[in-house]
């Protein structure tokens, strides 16, 4: 089920997990199970990764790491096929996704003994990046009637949709503005009138996915099983730099 109508739908790069987690909503969508319990096994799925690659099994690390991204995928098609969004998943979604990044990455810096320095610059880098991407795509989806529980901006506490408590909203958006809070504002400061804007090419979209988590992941997942463990934390940090180029073409348009 997609977040967009047909005419706005582009190749998202990031999104490859979709007919994979499409299928296990299906299997899941008369079951007691909810999309929080999904959430839960995408982190489980993102600490085994996490083991493995501290471990050195890198093929297993790549697959906990792909179904990391399936299941992420999953909890929200689970939501919207039973027809029970939430903010209560929504935050703990992108929560437990900003805390599973920095592991990983301090999985990495543990195997290849990079500069720290380094590993917290990859990983402010893949947030960016993550937060541009989020930033553009939830533009779309706002113009064209798409997801309701995600906002361009979010500056307040939303209320609790129907099912959801209010008090575990107000906990979950407390730290979702905690661990997001300056990356929204960077990336809002180095284009504050997207929303203005044209809408964005399917053609930049597609590019654009390539800044999203599922995309990150499947890099990470590549690069360690043909070797080049070493140079994920370097590549990182330099693929930031199309964080400019992308806004720059962005704004030309």
């Amino acid at each position: 089920m997609s977040k967009l109508p047909n005419a706005h739908k582009f190749i998202d790069l990031s999104d490859y997990g979709r007919p994979v987690a499409r299928s296990i909503s299906l299997v899941l969508k008369d079951t007691k199970f909810t999309p929080i319990h999904v959430t839960i096994g995408f982190i489980i799925s993102g600490l085994f990764a996490v083991v493995c690659i501290i471990n050195g099994h890198f093929w297993s690390a790549a697959f906990f790491l792909i179904f990391k991204s399936i299941l992420d995928a999953a909890d929200g098609e689970l939501a919207r096929i039973k027809q029970t969004p939430s903010y209560t998943g929504r935050y703990l979604d992108s929560v437990a996704d900003i805390i599973l990044n920095a592991i990983i990455l301090l999985a990495l810096w543990y195997i290849t003994e990079s500069n720290i320095w380094y590993t917290i610059l990859a990983f402010l880098g893949i947030q960016l990046q993550g937060t541009l991407y989020n930033y553009y795509y939830v533009i779309l989806r706002n113009k064209f009637n798409g997801d309701i529980t995600s906002r361009v901006f979010e500056v307040s506490t939303p209320k609790a949709l129907k099912g959801e408590k209010q008090k575990n909203v107000n906990i979950l958006f407390a730290i979702y503005k905690v661990l997001y809070g300056s990356f929204d504002k960077v990336i809002y400061f180095l284009d504050q009138d997207a929303s203005k804007g044209k809408v964005l090419p399917k053609w930049l979209m597609t590019a654009i996915s390539t800044f999203g988590l599922g995309f990150q992941l499947l890099i990470i997942s590549v690069m360690l099983v043909a070797g080049l463990k070493e140079f994920i934390i370097p590549f990182f940090i330099g693929y930031s730099l199309m964080i400019f180029v992308f806004i720059a073409i962005r704004k030309m348009l």
